[in-house]
């Protein structure tokens, strides 16, 4: 992308969530945004499409639910039984869909980063991971101390992901939430690429 088409996006990205978000969601999109960015740098993805889709990723999470439910709908995929329960679980389809019918986003990454960035999904690319981990490991979440982030960052992404996945499934089922079905399939999902890239290793260490 041009560099001033990408400033021009981010701006606009950035105007409408700081007016439709609370200010400390807008903070956080930020935050998210930078470390978004800097993780794919590491794990060689854009860092333009990374800082893009971390701002972007809550810009609907304030709206009302029956306006989350009319905008996620639009992506023509079924909304769950856990996405009616709790219609805000939507807010990143919301958000996709308003990528690219308002702003002109048709990257597909960048889509399915922002749409899955809450439950996760199987088969997600480079950056929704990034982006699913990134907004639970941001700067400003509880446990995310300075030694947290280095020592997962120090992984594989797929390792990175299934750990922070793993975390938050542990933080539901303590909590007596309910775990979303994606949920488990992130995780197995995950499980099966750190197997292939285990079995590409071995490959690579028994050909020399």
């Amino acid at each position: 992308m041009e560099e001033n088409k990408y400033t021009e996006l981010v701006e606009n990205i950035r105007s409408y969530t700081k007016k439709s978000v609370k200010q400390k969601r807008f903070e956080h999109s930020v935050r998210v945004a930078v470390l978004a960015r800097e993780m794919c740098g590491m794990y060689g993805v854009s860092p333009e499409k990374g800082y893009i889709a971390g701002l972007a990723h809550d810009m609907c999470k304030d709206m009302d639910d029956s306006s989350l439910m009319a905008l996620a709908s639009k992506d023509g995929q079924p909304v769950s039984d856990v996405e009616k329960e709790k219609p805000s679980l939507l807010h990143g389809r919301a958000a996709s869909v308003m990528l690219s019918e308002d702003f002109g986003i048709s990257d597909k990454d960048i889509i399915q980063a922002v749409a899955r960035h809450t439950l996760g999904g199987s088969s997600l690319c480079p950056l929704a991971k990034i982006i699913y981990s990134a907004d639970k490991i941001e700067p400003g979440r509880p446990q995310s101390t300075d030694e947290y982030r280095s020592a997962l960052l120090e992984k594989s992404l797929n390792a990175l992901t299934l750990s922070v996945l793993e975390e938050n499934i542990r933080y539901l089922e303590e909590n007596n939430k309910t775990v979303a079905p994606v949920s488990l399939r992130f995780r197995e999902s995950l499980k099966r690429d750190m197997a292939r890239e285990a079995q590409i290793a071995l490959n690579m260490d028994g050909g020399n």
